[in-house]
C-alpha cells in the first residue's frame, strides 16, 4: 500500500500539473469532448454485441441440455451454462438500464455530446 502511494502520488501530481496550470488561461478541451463521445460510441456498438453473445451462450446450455437427455452430468453442465446466460443477459441489461436512467437524469442523452464546462476570464 505504501508502495503504490509513493508512486501514484508523484505521478499524478507530474500528469496533473498541465491542467491546472491550464485552467487559469481557458483552454480549448475539445479533445476531450471527442475522447468521451468516442468512448460512447463504442460503448454503444459494444452492448448489443455482448448481448447477443450472452444469448449464444444461453442457447448452447440449451442445446448441451436438449441433446444430453440420458447422461446426467451433461445436462448439468448445459443446465449450468443456461443459467449463467440468463444471468449474464440480467446482469448487462440492468447495467445498461442503470447507465441510461443515470444518464436521463443527469441531462446526458444516448449518442449526444457532453459540454467540457469553461470559465470566462472576461
Amino acid at each position: 500500500m505504501k508502495n503504490i502511494r509513493n508512486t501514484l502520488i508523484p505521478t499524478l501530481s507530474i500528469v496533473l500539473t498541465p491542467l491546472v496550470s491550464m485552467a487559469q488561461t481557458g483552454p480549448n478541451l475539445g479533445y476531450v469532448n471527442n475522447a468521451v463521445n468516442s468512448v460512447g460510441t463504442l460503448v454503444g456498438q459494444l452492448i448489443p454485441i455482448v448481448i447477443a453473445i450472452g444469448l449464444l451462450f444461453f442457447i448452447w446450455g440449451l442445446v448441451q441440455f436438449i441433446l444430453a437427455s440420458g447422461d446426467e452430468a451433461a445436462k448439468d453442465i448445459g443446465k449450468r451454462r443456461m443459467i449463467w446466460g440468463v444471468i449474464t443477459l440480467f446482469v448487462i441489461v440492468a447495467v445498461w438500464g442503470i447507465v441510461g436512467l443515470l444518464g436521463e437524469l443527469s441531462g446526458v442523452e444516448l449518442g449526444g455530446t457532453v459540454d467540457t464546462p469553461t470559465v470566462n476570464l472576461n
